[in-house]
């Protein structure tokens, strides 16, 4: 059987005298008189049959019962305390855990999350940027995006956007001193390749989307290569290159004009797109179908807006 507590008044008081050995300080803290803290301390010594204190001629002193009692009742004081500040806190967020590939996470999903904070505040997303897909099965992962060609097993797979490689560069490349307004130009120009691990086998390179434009470049496999395709971007942004690029994630810097499309006719839709896919073997919480129709609403908007480039 659980043994009876003391009564809780009457260890505060009796914590509060030992730490100053003075009643009317223990009162002070206390908020009470220092009647009031003699009365309970005089109640637990009645209680465990035993005195705690000793009243001497310089003040009051701990027995040996009170002075092995108190590290532990210090202890559970100070753990009293923390579960009352718990419990004063404010309910947690609701937490969702969404795994996304590194540069679909800083070119796309980062610039808009603003926006699903705005429309759920009380909904803490947890975002893991990783090139390996994560495992769904574990169960830390509620919502994913894979770029790939869909059919994920043991999964439910909603199309979120297709996509499109096509050349970037920055503008000062393209009106320099050797202007780029046809893809012959391109002899002239360094090459930035993609070559990061979740590249589709079908996506034409640069051999083949010069091949295709009947242009006969001396070698279209040199340049600097990016293992993501963030980097790829970045570079094109610094002027490093022209970069046959993802337009989904290359549209926020040609929209700023950050990054131009010399070509109007230069892109060209690839087999893979990007993908939701959610585990099946446990229904999505509230949250995470709130974060899944929230990416369908901005993948709405982001195709609109590239048709308008």
């Amino acid at each position: 059987m659980a043994r009876p507590l003391l009564p809780l008044n009457a260890l505060r008081a009796f914590e509060a005298s030992a730490r100053h050995l003075n009643f009317s300080r223990a009162a002070d803290e206390l908020s009470v008189t220092p009647g009031a803290v003699s009365q309970q301390i005089r109640l637990l010594e009645d209680i465990v049959g035993a005195p705690l204190f000793r009243r001497e001629p310089k003040g009051l002193a701990l027995t040996d019962l009170g002075r092995a009692s108190i590290p532990l009742l210090r202890e559970g004081m100070e753990r009293l305390m923390d579960a009352s500040a718990l419990l004063r806190e404010p309910p947690r967020k609701k937490q969702i855990s969404v795994s996304v590939a590194p540069s679909f996470a800083a070119k796309w999903l980062m610039p808009r999350m603003d926006r699903f904070h705005a429309e759920h505040p009380e909904v803490e997303v947890w975002i893991s940027a990783d090139m390996e897909p994560a495992d769904l099965s574990d169960g830390t992962v509620d919502v994913a995006v894979r770029y790939g060609p869909g059919g994920y097993a043991n999964a439910h797979v909603d199309l979120l956007m297709t996509e499109q490689v096509l050349p970037v560069c920055a503008p000062g490349l393209m009106n320099g001193d050797k202007p780029i307004r046809k893809p012959a130009d391109l002899i002239h120009h360094g090459l930035l390749h993609d070559v990061s691990s979740d590249a589709d086998p079908g996506r034409p390179d640069w051999a083949m989307w010069l091949k295709a434009r009947k242009v006969r470049h001396p070698d279209p496999r040199r340049g600097s290569r990016f293992s993501q395709s963030s980097l790829l971007i970045e570079a094109a942004v610094a002027g490093r290159g022209v970069a046959l690029a993802k337009r989904t994630l290359a549209q926020a810097d040609l929209s700023a004009g950050r990054l131009m499309a010399p070509f109007p006719d230069g892109s060209q839709t690839v087999g893979f797109a990007y993908h939701i896919v959610t585990p099946r073997d446990r229904p999505a919480s509230p949250s995470a179908s709130a974060f899944a129709d929230w990416l369908k609403r901005e993948a709405v908007d982001h195709e609109n807006n590239m048709d308008q480039l």
